[in-house]
C-alpha cells in the first residue's frame, strides 16, 4: 500500500482524502491543527452554485453540480441539499443589461444554465422580493446546502473508507527523504508518505513556503447574519447583480445573510472578528430586497479565515519545488460547492499524476512572472 497524507481538515481535504482511500492501493491518513471543519468550511454560507462562477471555473463547478445532485450515493447523507435553485436579481437597467452579456458570454462557451428572467418571472420565484427589482439572472437547480453537516457527512465516509484523522497535530515541516519521499514533521510525531496534499486553507501558503515555494495569497474574514424565524417567505438562494448579498431562508425559518461583507482576521491567532459598521451595511442590503426583513432580529453574526488568491481562484496542482505535494487551497468564499469535485481532481493527481477534471487552468504558474 502507498501511503498519502492530506493536511487540512476543511471539506476539500476531507474530500481529497476520502477519494484517495477510495482508490485501490493507497493508505490515507490527515492532519487537522484544531478540529474538522474549524474555519471556513463549517461556517460558509452553504452556496451550491455554478450561477455567476468566474469562466475557467465553470467546467470544475458543472460537473461538480452533478455530484451534489448524487450526493447522498457519494457521502451517504443529503448534506442537506436543497435544490431550490439561485437567483441574482437585477435593480436597474444597468444590471439587465450586464446580466445578459453576462448569459451571452457563458453561452457562447457551451453552458446553458444561466438564464435570463423578466419582472414577471422574479415575481413568480421571490414573491417577497421589493417592487425595484426589474429582473435576474437564474440558474434553477442550483442551491443551497448545510455546511457543518456537509463536513461531517465528508468525515464519516472518509473514515468508512479507511482515512485516518489526527486532530490537534500541526505540521511543523516538509522535506523530501533520500528514498524520495516526503517527511512530514509535526509538534507530536513524524510521518512519511509518497504523496501529500497540501489543503490547509489560509494556512496553506506557510505550507507551501515550507516546501520552498512561494505562492502569493492573502486572506478573507467573510461575514454572516442569522435572523430569528420569520414565517417562509423565499426558496431559492438570492443574490445581487450589482451589490454583495448572499441570502437564504432555512427550512427552520431563519434567514441567513452573507455577500463576502468582510470582517477582520488573524492568521497568528487563528481569530477573526466581526465589523458591524460593514455587516449593517449587509444587513441593509437585504432589507432593500426583501423589505419582509427588515424589523427582523439578529441573533447571531460571525466571521471566518479563509485564502484569496489574487484572482479569487483556487490554486490546484503539484508543487514547483516539492514534487510529491500537491496544494488545493485559496477558493476565495466559493469552494464549498466545487468540494466534490476538487477532491476528486486532487486525489487523481496524487494517485496517478494526471486528472481528466478541467483543473489545469488553477496550477500556481499563473502567478509566476516571466524573467
Amino acid at each position: 500500500m502507498k501511503k498519502a497524507l492530506v493536511i487540512g481538515g476543511g471539506l476539500h481535504g476531507l474530500s481529497t482524502a476520502l477519494h484517495l482511500a477510495r482508490t485501490p492501493g493507497w493508505q490515507v491518513t490527515l492532519l487537522e491543527r484544531r478540529h474538522v471543519g474549524r474555519h471556513s468550511s463549517g461556517v460558509n454560507a452553504g452556496g451550491v452554485r455554478r450561477l455567476g462562477r468566474a469562466l475557467p471555473e465553470i467546467a470544475l463547478s458543472v460537473i461538480a453540480a452533478e455530484m451534489w445532485h448524487g450526493i447522498e450515493a457519494l457521502v451517504g447523507d443529503d448534506c442537506g441539499f436543497r435544490a431550490t435553485g439561485q437567483v441574482k436579481v437585477a435593480e436597474s437597467a444597468a444590471d439587465i443589461a450586464k446580466n445578459e452579456a453576462r448569459v451571452a458570454q457563458v453561452r457562447a462557451l457551451g453552458w446553458t444554465h444561466e438564464e435570463v428572467v423578466d419582472q414577471a418571472e422574479v415575481r413568480r420565484l421571490l414573491p417577497a422580493v421589493s417592487p425595484h427589482v426589474v429582473g435576474a439572472i437564474v440558474t434553477r437547480d442550483d442551491g443551497s446546502a448545510d455546511p457543518m453537516r456537509t463536513v461531517m457527512a465528508f468525515r464519516r465516509a472518509a473514515e468508512q473508507a479507511g482515512v485516518v484523522i489526527h486532530e490537534g497535530v500541526a505540521v511543523t515541516g516538509l522535506e523530501r527523504t533520500a528514498e524520495g519521499t516526503i517527511r512530514v514533521a509535526t509538534d507530536h510525531q513524524m510521518f512519511e508518505a509518497e504523496r501529500v496534499a497540501n489543503c490547509a486553507g489560509a494556512w496553506a501558503p506557510d505550507l507551501a513556503a515550507l516546501a520552498g515555494e512561494t505562492i502569493p495569497c492573502g486572506t478573507k474574514a467573510s461575514m454572516m447574519i442569522v435572523t430569528e424565524r420569520l414565517p417562509p417567505f423565499v426558496d431559492p438562494t438570492v443574490g445581487c447583480s450589482s451589490r454583495s448579498l448572499s441570502f437564504k431562508q432555512t427550512a427552520a425559518g431563519t434567514v441567513v445573510i452573507g455577500g463576502g461583507h468582510q470582517g477582520r482576521n488573524d492568521k497568528a491567532t487563528e481569530t477573526s472578528t466581526v465589523l458591524f459598521g460593514s455587516l449593517a451595511h449587509a444587513a441593509r442590503i437585504a432589507a432593500e430586497i426583501f423589505p419582509c426583513v427588515a424589523q427582523a432580529r439578529i441573533v447571531r453574526s460571525w466571521t471566518g479565515t479563509e485564502a484569496r488568491p489574487p484572482d479569487d481562484m483556487p490554486v490546484i496542482g503539484e508543487s514547483r519545488s516539492l514534487p510529491g505535494l500537491f496544494h488545493s487551497f485559496g477558493f476565495s468564499g466559493h469552494g464549498f460547492q466545487l468540494s466534490p469535485a476538487a477532491g476528486a481532481a486532487v486525489a487523481e493527481l496524487m494517485a496517478r499524476g494526471a486528472t481528466n477534471l478541467p483543473v489545469a487552468a488553477f496550477n500556481q504558474d499563473r502567478f509566476t512572472v516571466p524573467a
